[in-house]
């Protein structure tokens, strides 16, 4: 072979070598490519199923959760709501849900229909309208709690206001009570200022509340002169927004039943709701927020 020729299968050899090189590069690379398109889609695959496994162990997490409606007198709320972190503590499988409102109100809202388990009155009249129509169980009904009524004006009291008699001063504008017809803070109220003989003389000046929580809000506020509320209601004010006046005398006693709804779908975990707040923790709750425990026996 001469050098000519020699050198040309020099350079195709070359070639070769060179072109097959290539190749081996670049099927590494095409290689690369597809392992990243793979893991992007392994990725994407995992993100997806992620949220699909955490709504699975979120929905398998509420259906093994019971949820229980209390329907409760809005001079309840802070004691309630209180006792609703220990109660689900001690019970985890059980989430409470409170409509807290004026006990009339809340007992029309049982009657037609409403989705409540557990009802708590702040009188024994409401709880006995139901038991008459059967809409709660009677064998579940319990007293718990017993309350005071307080005549209160604003915080500096600049009428000098010393007792019910000085509801009929001139200064004195606007009286705050609950709704008597449902609220039972209200109806207390009226009544004691009827067996005072001033109901007539001072009827004009009432300023309606739909909830004691309401009343409360309008002596706070500087809308009314003075108000009536529970003495837990009073307890329960903005630091340095009302004065109490005086305790004022009922001639019925304020004592607040709790009953188990007949409609309730989840009695067994009502009944564990109820003996919670009769029992020594929930006792103790109530009583530190100014409710008195009815003495038994």
């Amino acid at each position: 072979m001469d050098k000519k020729n020699q050198t040309l299968l020099t350079v195709s050899i070359a070639i070769v070598i060179i072109v097959a090189l290539a190749a081996i590069f670049m099927g590494s690379d095409d290689e690369k490519q597809q392992d990243q398109q793979l893991g992007q889609q392994q990725d994407q695959q995992q993100t997806q199923t992620q949220p699909q496994d955490q709504q699975e162990a979120t929905q398998q997490q509420t259906s093994e959760t019971t949820q229980i409606n209390v329907a409760a007198a809005a001079s309840l709320t802070e004691a309630f709501t209180d006792m609703e972190k220990e109660f689900e503590a001690e019970n985890p499988g059980i989430d409470v849900v409170y409509n807290f409102g004026a006990s009339g109100t809340l007992r029309t809202q049982i009657e037609g229909g409403a989705p409540v388990d557990v009802f708590a009155s702040a009188a024994e009249d409401q709880m006995d309208m139901l038991a008459t129509k059967g809409f709660v169980y009677n064998d579940t009904r319990e007293d718990f709690v017993e309350n005071s009524l307080v005549m209160i004006a604003p915080k500096g009291n600049t009428l000098g206001l010393t007792g019910m008699q000085d509801l009929t001063k001139t200064e004195v504008e606007k009286i705050s009570i609950g709704n008597p017809d449902s609220v039972p803070a209200g109806k207390y109220a009226k009544e004691a200022i009827t067996n005072a003989g001033l109901w007539d003389s001072v009827s004009g000046k009432m300023l309606m509340a739909e909830n004691v929580k309401q009343a409360l809000v309008y002596v706070e506020r500087g809308e009314a002169e003075a108000g009536f509320v529970f003495s837990t209601d009073a307890s329960s004010a903005e630091n340095g927004s009302i004065e109490v006046i005086t305790s004022v005398p009922v001639t019925t006693p304020i004592t607040y039943p709790i009953a188990v709804v007949s409609s309730t779908q989840n009695q067994d975990d009502s009944q564990l709701f109820i003996d919670f707040v009769t029992g020594e923790k929930g006792k103790s709750i109530l009583e530190q927020y100014g409710f008195s425990i009815p003495q038994t026996g």
